[in-house]
């Protein structure tokens, strides 16, 4: 099977060689993470099945969040974290999307224009919420950041799992419809103008058409059930990276194959690009160094436990966690004895493999 890894050995040396005094540490430091990980260059143990007399090498993950090998173990404990935070309430999973005139600008200004895409949308869905003619609450929010459609396109956008409900000034829990949580299209009216105003003051405002802010822009909203199905719809959305191994098909003369599912008319379809292109895709999705993709806002910031406990209780829950990481609470599991894919039996460490720094062949 062809993995990401392969191609950046391949043809990583390349995109370096034309591009790498433009490209940002984070883009370089994920091609040389990838590229090494789970090989004898980060080092690992050597394992011993003495039934069936196999010796298995175990090599290091490198642990990088866009690592397609190292992101698709962790959404479970994420997942067994975070039942310990939501409310027992209806969710609704609300989007909203930067226009596609803003979009050289996010690439250009990373840090700025995605922090302000979290402040926008997350400002604008409280304040809509708390007006009482809608829910007359403080809601709880957890977003993720997204950049990518499934073809690998440039494409931010922030997922929110937002209660539907929240907790009014006079202590009382408020729920909102059923299947409404706030009106979108003033949703997305105040999106736009706390984005527009949030730009002024990192003095981006002059670099953008002034086209943008009169045209309509996109929030979605949709409800996703209770906490259980609300956390199983939010972990891929906050542990997927761009593209995952199984999606690539072919690298061949050096052209990449990758499958992806069209949004709207939901087929599987292929794409065909250049090496060079493929990386390029892939790298501008890399975000950057320490930036955190998963936020909490509302019942759920971290200075708002007290009320998120007082929501819990008023609704028959417990009190629940007071502390949550930037990278999105994941706990790390007890680590299981490894044993023979072979037998079953348990396997016995023979040696420690120390890293040998050498880029696999």
């Amino acid at each position: 099977m062809i993995e990401l890894a392969d191609i950046f050995r391949r043809h990583g040396s390349d995109s370096r060689a034309q591009f790498g005094s433009q490209m940002p540490p984070s883009h370089l430091r994920a091609m040389h993470d990838i590229e090494r990980c789970r090989t004898e260059s980060l080092g690992g143990q050597l394992y011993h099945c003495e039934p069936c007399h196999d010796y298995h090498y175990s090599y290091h993950s490198c642990k990088n969040r866009h690592c397609p090998k190292c992101q698709n173990e962790q959404a479970e404990q994420w997942l067994e974290h975070q039942q310990s935070l939501l409310l027992p309430v209806p969710h609704f999973l609300v989007t909203f999307t930067l226009p596609e005139e803003l979009r050289a600008l996010a690439r250009s200004h990373q840090k700025t224009v995605y922090s302000l895409l979290f402040r926008a949308s997350s400002a604008a869905l409280q304040a809509l919420a708390l007006d009482p003619r809608f829910i007359g609450g403080r809601v709880a929010l957890v977003g993720v950041l997204h950049t990518w459609t499934r073809d690998l396109r440039y494409h931010p956008h922030v997922h929110y799992i937002a209660t539907g409900g929240g907790l009014a000034a006079d202590g009382h829990w408020r729920p909102s419809r059923r299947d409404v949580l706030v009106p979108v299209k003033p949703l997305a009216v105040l999106f736009r103008t706390k984005f527009r105003d949030g730009l002024k003051k990192p003095a981006l405002y002059p670099l953008v058409d002034e086209h943008v802010w009169h045209k309509d822009w996109v929030v979605h909203c949709e409800p996703v059930g209770r906490v259980q199905e609300a956390l199983r719809y939010l972990a891929p959305y906050l542990f997927r990276v761009a593209i995952s191994n199984n999606r690539i098909l072919k690298l061949a003369d050096g052209q990449v194959t990758f499958q992806y599912k069209e949004s709207a008319t939901a087929q599987v379809k292929t794409c065909t690009v250049t090496a060079e292109e493929f990386i390029r895709r892939f790298l501008q999705h890399v975000l950057p160094a320490r930036f955190v993709k998963v936020r909490y806002y509302g019942l759920l910031s971290p200075s708002s436990r007290h009320l998120l406990n007082e929501a819990s209780q008023l609704l028959g829950g417990y009190v629940v966690a007071t502390k949550t990481s930037g990278k999105g609470g994941a706990v790390k599991a007890p680590t299981a004895a490894p044993r023979c894919p072979r037998c079953g039996s348990p396997l016995v460490l023979m040696q420690i493999l120390r890293p040998t720094g050498r880029l696999p062949p």
